[in-house]
Order: C-alpha cells, then structure tokens, then sequence
C-alpha cells in the first residue's frame, strides 16, 4: 500500500484535522476532499501523480479517521465544512488554490468554488458531485436519482442509531445500500476502510454530513414534481474554470445531474468516464488524472 504521510493541522475554529500534503511548497496548491465514506487516499493515485509539480494538500475532513470528530449533526453544517477548506488553507500559509472534490467533498468543493472563487478559489475540480441547484430537483421530479438516494433517508434517520451503535458504518450500509464490490477495492485499502468504520465517532462524523444536509428525499409514492413552495436555492453563477468528471455508470448518480450546468457555470468543461462506477478517483484513476491534465494545462 503506498504510503502517504499525515500531519496534524489544527484550525483557528478548533478542529484538527490529520492533513496529507506533498509536493513543491512553492507550486501551485490542489486542495483533495474525499467523499463519503472514504479518507484521503482516495486520492493516492491523483496525489502520485500532480505532486512533482503542484502542491497536493489532502485532508481527512472532520468526522472521518483520526480528525476532529464533534458530537450532534450541528457541527456538520455545510457552512462549517466549507470553513474548515478556508482554515486549513490559511493554516497551511496557501493564499490561493484549485479545490478538487468527489462526492461529499465534491458537495463541499462546489461550496467552496462558489463562495471564494476569484479570491481565492482559482480553479474547481469536481468528480460525480451533483450541483446544489441541480440535485434537489431531481430529487423531486426523476425517477430514477429519487430511487438511487433513498438510502439517505436511512442515514438521517435516528431510529437505526442503536443499529449504527451495535454493528458500526457496515451495519447501516447492509441495511440501507448495496455498494460493496469487494473485488473493485485493493484488499489494503479496504482493511484499511473496515477497521476506521468500526470507531462509533466517526461513524456518526461521517454519517452527520447528511443529517446536517437540508436535502429532502421524498419517498417513492409522493408525487414525481417540484413542490408548491419549492424555493430554488440562490446561488452566484461560478465563473471560474470548472472540470467535471463524471463516471456514467454510477449508480448513485446518474448523468442527468450533467444536465443544466453549463446554464450556471460561465467556463465549464465536462469529461465523462465510461465503464466506471461512482469511485473514479480509484476506478479510473487513469482517464480522471488525464482529465485532469488537460484542464490543468489549459
């Protein structure tokens, strides 16, 4: 397993976070956030390769691993979780950056791309993270993303507590999804992934980005329609360069989330990935790191 040394990082908010960060301290700085319910090495193949020539800062973000791990799902606010990328930036002496995110981080990168971009945020990454403006839509009115995320009306539900207590991560993700592909995973990393989910903290850590999360899931036999009072989120549009990778076989998130951006993303480019799944830091660490390139060098 390749290694990938951590240090300790405290913020100015309190939390700490154990922080990978490699490559030339005058480079220019990539900032990785994994996605749940992963750690930084997600990111190893994308960290072995940018790190001759960039700054790769990657964190364990709070409630996941050996970081800070705060107890109520009110510590696990997106305003939060976006500060934290801000804090460490700033702990880390790092001015400016391209943030770059994959599912829960991605949900946090598209945060942190459109509330510093310009100033600090000089370029986004995202890969199979939906939109704030695009996902709750969907949520509502397609079919087959409503179905997809029924799960997480599993994990903000308080009643399967005793359950997560009992059995750790693994017991709610049996009960609630079917993502285990034992053979897609190197056998290391998913030692590595079964023994930090058996920490209750961080079980409840990973699982509050969701009971935070104002995201509503509708069950499905409420009706396939945007709400009387739905509210469209305010959001600016985002005017810096923006890559989206998108693995079109996942099945969490279908590619219909790739649908409207270009309506608020000034400059956007789109790469989609065939015959990979919703992990393509890993799956396809390749076409993604390649993806990458080309944005990077433009």
């Amino acid at each position: 397993m390749t290694a990938l040394e951590q240090r300790r990082v405290a913020l100015a908010n309190g939390i700490e976070l154990d922080v990978v960060d490699e490559g030339p301290r005058d480079a220019p700085v990539l900032i990785f956030l994994h996605g749940f319910p992963e750690n930084h090495r997600t990111w190893r193949h994308q960290i072995a390769h940018f790190s001759d020539r960039y700054r790769c800062i990657a964190p364990d973000q709070r409630g996941y691993a050996g970081s800070s791990k705060p107890v109520g799902a009110q510590h696990y606010l997106p305003e939060l979780l976006i500060g934290d990328v801000f804090l460490l930036a700033d702990a880390l002496g790092v001015e400016r950056f391209t943030i770059v995110g994959h599912d829960w981080g991605g949900a946090v990168a598209w945060g942190v791309a459109l509330g510093g971009q310009q100033a600090r945020v000089t370029r986004a990454i995202i890969a199979n993270a939906p939109h704030p403006a695009i996902f709750q839509k969907l949520l509502y009115t397609h079919h087959g993303q409503r179905e997809a995320s029924q799960y997480i009306r599993g994990f903000k539900d308080p009643a399967n507590d005793d359950l997560i207590r009992d059995k750790g991560l693994t017991g709610i993700l049996l009960q609630e999804v079917n993502w285990d592909r034992p053979d897609a995973m190197p056998k290391e990393e998913r030692a590595r992934l079964l023994s930090e989910w058996e920490d209750r903290d961080a079980c409840f850590g990973m699982l509050n980005y969701y009971r935070a999360s104002t995201m509503a899931v509708p069950t499905m036999d409420e009706p396939f329609e945007l709400p009387a009072d739905y509210t469209a989120p305010t959001l600016p549009r985002l005017t810096i360069p923006t890559l989206v990778v998108w693995a079109m076989e996942d099945t969490a998130l279908p590619p219909e989330n790739l649908e409207g951006l270009d309506d608020l993303i000034d400059d956007l480019t789109i790469e989609q990935v065939y015959g990979c799944g919703h992990f393509v830091t890993w799956e396809a660490a390749d076409a993604l790191n390649a993806a990458m390139d080309r944005f990077l060098a433009d």
